[in-house]
This record gives C-alpha cells, sequence and structure tokens, in this order.
C-alpha cells in the first residue's frame, strides 16, 4: 500500500476502537522528506485521499487538503523522536478525562498499573495547557524535559508517535486503556508495579521511563 493508503487505514482503525469522535483528532506519516497529514475537519473514519495534505518536515503546506491547525504538534513529535514516522493524535474519551486530573507524577500522568502500557508506551507526561492550533503547542513537545513517546495534552488529549503508523495507532489504543484504568482506580488504594519491575520492563521493552516517586 502506498503512503496515503497507510494513513487511511490508520484513522479507520482508530475510529473503529472509538478513539476519534466526530472530526477530532489528526494523524500524519512521514514520507522520505515529506509529511503526509490529514487534512482540516476530515473525519477520520472516512477519509479520502484528496483528504490529505502533503507538507515539507518542516510544516510548510506543499499541496493537496489544507493540514489540520495541529501541524505543530505533529511536526514537534518528530523532532523529538527522529526514529518514528508516524504521530498520532486524538481526543480520545479516557486521554481526554485523564488530562484534565492533575497528573500521578511530573514524569508520568498515567500510573505503573499494567505491564502492558509500560512495554508499549512507557511514561506519558502531562503538559500544559494551550488552545489548540496555538503555534505554542510545539513548544509543549520540544520543551518537555522527560523523554516520552506519548504525552497528553492538559485538558485536550493524547499525541503518540512511532516507528510506524501501525505502531503508533496500536500505542494510541494502549494508551486509551490505560487511561481508563487509571480513571476507574483514581483515589483507591492502588497496587502499582515495583519499581524494580517498571525498570526491569522499559530496559527490556526499550520504552521511556524515569525514576518513580514514592507515590500511590
Amino acid at each position: 500500500m502506498s503512503a496515503v493508503d497507510d494513513l487511511i487505514a490508520a484513522g479507520r482503525a482508530l475510529v473503529d476502537a472509538g478513539l476519534s469522535p466526530g472530526s477530532s483528532g489528526n494523524v500524519s506519516v512521514r514520507d522520505g522528506d515529506r509529511l503526509l497529514m490529514t487534512g482540516t475537519g476530515t473525519r477520520l473514519g472516512a477519509l479520502r485521499p484528496d483528504d490529505v495534505a502533503v507538507l515539507d518536515l518542516d510544516g510548510v503546506a506543499l499541496g493537496g487538503a489544507r493540514p489540520s491547525k495541529e501541524v505543530a504538534l505533529h511536526v514537534a513529535m518528530y523532532a523529538r523522536n527522529p526514529a518514528h514516522t508516524a504521530v498520532v493524535h486524538v481526543h480520545s474519551p479516557s486521554t481526554v478525562a485523564l488530562s484534565c486530573l492533575e497528573p500521578w507524577a511530573p514524569h508520568s500522568a498515567v500510573p505503573p498499573l499494567t505491564p502492558y502500557t509500560l512495554m508499549r508506551v512507557g511514561q506519558v507526561p502531562l503538559l500544559g495547557f494551550v488552545p489548540p492550533g496555538d503555534p505554542r503547542m510545539g513548544a509543549l513537545i520540544t520543551d518537555c524535559p522527560h523523554p516520552f513517546r506519548a504525552a497528553l495534552l492538559a485538558n485536550h488529549g493524547a499525541v503518540v508517535s512511532g516507528d510506524d503508523l501501525e505502531g503508533a495507532v496500536d500505542s494510541t489504543v494502549e494508551l486509551e486503556e490505560a487511561c481508563r484504568i487509571a480513571l476507574l482506580t483514581h483515589g483507591r488504594e492502588r497496587r502499582l508495579i515495583a519499581a524494580e519491575h517498571v525498570r526491569a520492563i522499559t530496559d527490556r521493552w526499550g520504552t521511556p521511563w524515569s525514576e518513580t516517586p514514592s507515590l500511590s
């Protein structure tokens, strides 16, 4: 399949997973020296080739559809994780809900409750709030002191990068589930994965994790 076909398939997968209500969210893929990104106002479950914007690696539009107003978010994620070739941004229910709460720890809004999130995503810092489309959105990504491949945007949703589109989509699905579990257990006496096991898992899978504080 072409990169456009892959982008269309990723959009459908996100909608099928219940992670992109209405026309919310956007997806991009790096294709050589250009970015392909879902256009503004498009529904990810009904993408067509002419709904795809073509940009250079700095986010400057080259053709195709009008790009999403959140281009800066995607460009910053590629700059942060240069080996990654895909970025997903969603307003999925559990990621939005958890992004409205105070974070579990400075380096991760999501506590270490299941090994699968640690394997697929690692730590998930909560970034500050700026209005959607604000150019400062990119600075939220670049200025974060913690390594990450997924983050929550305060009162907004999630952004995830991956080796490829399939990986980015899978990680986004895993993050939504992790946020749902965090919400279900919020305010209760939780049993977290011990710090030594967190370190062993993230080291084994190559996912980012900073030192775990003594929090519940």
